[in-house]
């Protein structure tokens, strides 16, 4: 079932099944949506003692999401820098997959994807490519928080594509839930499992084809790269 299409109360409800089994991402937004629906019931409501019971819930949830929002940035800073790979300018074999993708596998249930660039095509591509690694291998995948930038050209576009890929990934039961930051600068992924990966350039790695129907098309280990670095650190589960 649709967020938007949820009650109040189903929202609240399956925000508290998902903070139970830890999926604190999903909760998080959950809640915030559950919350905001809750206040729209206090401004309509007459009755002095119901709104003063809404009034207590709006004050549970909030702390709830205080409490995890404090946990969800214990998750993404900090750790132990275990692999660092440096990409040199036009060296090929750094698919995604050749990166990090030993660290997306079946303990992975939610990821945090934090890009600032992404409204062109080859930035949709890229970002696609990596949602297919996701797809493959994550089987219990069932989350992700995507965090970027509006695109002040043309905003509609980008919705309207991230819309798309939204749908799709509901088809495999997987939710992408967008969040426009336009302070963002930072780029990372963060992982359930316990991952942090930093890219210097984000997702967008690789070199414009030349000609575009060449090797690289589909499969990303072909492709030169622009220099940058990769580096993974290990921090805490999000069930921890």
């Amino acid at each position: 079932m649709a967020v938007d299409k949820m009650s109040a109360k189903d929202i609240l409800m399956r925000a508290v099944e998902c903070d139970q089994v830890g999926r604190i991402l999903e909760a998080q937004d959950l809640y915030e949506e559950g919350q905001r629906l809750v206040m729209q019931l206090v401004a309509h409501q007459r009755d002095e003692s119901k709104k003063k019971i809404l009034c207590e819930r709006i004050k549970e949830y909030n702390d709830r999401m205080r409490q995890i929002k404090e946990r969800v940035q214990k998750h993404v800073i900090g750790g132990e820098l275990v692999s660092s790979i440096p990409i040199d300018e036009d060296s090929v074999g750094n698919s995604y997959r050749n990166l990090f993708g030993k660290y997306l596998d079946a303990e992975v249930k939610e990821v945090l994807l934090e890009e600032p660039y992404l409204y062109e095509k080859y930035q949709f591509q890229n970002f696609v490519s990596f949602l297919e690694l996701l797809a493959k291998n994550c089987p219990y995948l069932k989350y992700v928080r995507l965090v970027t930038k509006t695109h002040s050209k043309a905003p509609e576009n980008q919705i309207n594509v991230i819309r798309q890929i939204t749908q799709d990934l509901a088809k495999r039961n997987v939710t992408l839930c967008t969040k426009f930051v336009e302070t963002l600068h930072d780029r990372k992924i963060v992982v359930s499992s316990g991952f942090i990966i930093k890219v210097g350039r984000g997702l967008h790695i690789f070199k414009p084809l030349n000609p575009f129907y060449s090797l690289g098309l589909c499969d990303y280990d072909f492709r030169r790269c622009l220099q940058t670095d990769v580096d993974i650190w290990r921090t805490k589960n999000f069930i921890c």
